[in-house]
């Protein structure tokens, strides 16, 4: 076995490192395959600790130097995410490969050396040595909550219980490419209206700090007294010279903000009713919530996972605090050996074609089935809107754009009517 490298010893008077810091390791797994990848730990004896505690022999282990001069990684927002689309791809390549005879090992070794994700690779990576030194692959899956949601993890769990965990992972590769799907549907209809609506502002804005300005002292000059839309205008405009650093300003902070607390209680308890209250998006959301429910409640249930638990599952991962209330009224109806459905029909956010399906599925024995048609005609559903919306909104927005600026421009225009009469 190599030898590790081994930790400098510190210079004297020199303090300590503080919190844990990230270091690349060259390794060896039993098969004699070397193995790269980073550990976060204080120090490298501990990183050799974690290395051989996952039947890994250490060669070298060093301090990362990313992030350290012309090695520094420049990570852009979000760039170190885990996305949807990727644990869709990497579902589907895990279950062609566990169904092809391959082991979890090898598996999940050629995803991590695939995956474009390089967040993603690295967790592989780390799943991979934590399955090899024993741990189940649901137990290491659980170890990164924040890239592989509840609703995985469960789903592998009652696949390795049940023995069929290429069947698992399909379902999950299939369910999470429907989310993928129903999500650019959504994004493919709201970016028309978003450039729009940005084009206008940033149109109004630069009319109002550099436009109108001009024409302002052009009338000043002449005297006389102006019409109230050009007044309105002016005035607006030497408003917006003040209020433009406010609202630079907040508009940096409050994306900001808001991205801290929109997952809480108390926020969540307020905006996720309003959401389904909007005018025609309010029907749009709460199709995609219905949608996003019984799919990933009939997934479940057809992997084997109990009731109760797929329930709480589902509840958090719909998106909306009032579906996740209606699903707690479930779990309690099913605890106390009452039927699934019928709490749900005290929910508007329920129709009752849901309320029925769902009824006659429990009925039948086939829940499951009956969760996943109630999910593509919701989908169907949601796919028929956003065209609408589309075509709706389209017209509308072009209407609304050319309104703001042909009033404006008529604002300004309308004291020159009148130039003769000043002049004389």
């Amino acid at each position: 076995m190599a030898t590790p490298t081994k930790a400098p010893a510190k210079p004297a008077g020199k303090a300590a490192r503080s919190g844990p810091a990230t270091f690349e390791y060259t390794a060896r797994d039993r098969a004699g395959k070397l193995v790269k990848g980073t550990l976060e730990a204080n120090d490298q004896q501990a990183v050799v600790a974690r290395l051989v505690g996952q039947g890994l022999a250490p060669v070298s282990v060093e301090a990362s130097r990313a992030g350290k001069g012309m090695q520094m990684e420049i990570n852009l927002p979000g760039s170190n995410r885990v996305g949807l689309k990727d644990l869709a791809l990497m579902s589907r390549q895990f279950a062609t490969m566990v169904s092809s005879g391959l082991t979890l090992l090898k598996a999940l070794g050629i995803l991590a050396e695939q995956t474009e994700s390089k967040k993603l690779a690295a967790v592989l990576g780390e799943v991979r040595a934590e399955v090899e030194s024993g741990t189940s692959l649901s137990t290491a899956l659980g170890r990164h909550p924040a890239v592989f949601p509840p609703l995985m993890i469960n789903m592998v769990r009652a696949g390795e219980v049940g023995g069929f965990l290429d069947q698992v992972l399909l379902q999950l590769a299939e369910n999470f490419e429907s989310e993928v799907k129903l999500r650019a549907k959504v994004k493919s209809a709201m970016t028309y209206p978003v450039v729009v609506f940005v084009i206008a502002i940033l149109a109004v804005t630069g009319m109002l700090l550099f436009i109108v300005p001009i024409f302002a002292g052009m009338f000043a000059s002449m005297g006389g007294e102006l019409p109230l839309p050009t007044k309105i205008l002016v005035v607006l405009s030497h408003g917006l010279r003040y209020a433009a650093p406010v609202i630079v300003v907040l508009g940096i902070v409050l994306p900001v903000v808001w991205r801290k607390v929109k997952d809480k209680r108390k926020v969540r308890n307020v905006v996720d009713p309003l959401k389904l209250r909007i005018p025609i998006f309010g029907l749009l959301a709460q199709k995609i919530a219905l949608s996003r429910f019984t799919r990933n409640l009939g997934t479940m249930l057809h992997s084997g996972v109990p009731i109760l638990q797929s329930l709480d599952i589902v509840g958090n991962a719909s998106g909306n605090v009032v579906i996740e209330r209606a699903s707690q009224d479930v779990m309690e109806s099913v605890r106390s050996g009452k039927a699934l459905a019928a709490p749900l029909a005290e929910h508007k956010v329920f129709p009752p074609m849901v309320v029925q399906m769902m009824s006659v599925g429990e009925d039948t024995g086939a829940l499951d089935a009956m969760l996943h048609k109630i999910s593509d005609f919701y989908d169907q559903e949601v796919e028929a809107t956003t065209e609408a919306l589309t075509s709706l909104i389209e017209p509308l927005m072009i209407a609304f754009l050319g309104g703001i600026i042909g009033a404006m421009i008529v604002a300004m225009y309308m004291p020159i009517f009148g130039v003769f009469d000043l002049i004389n």
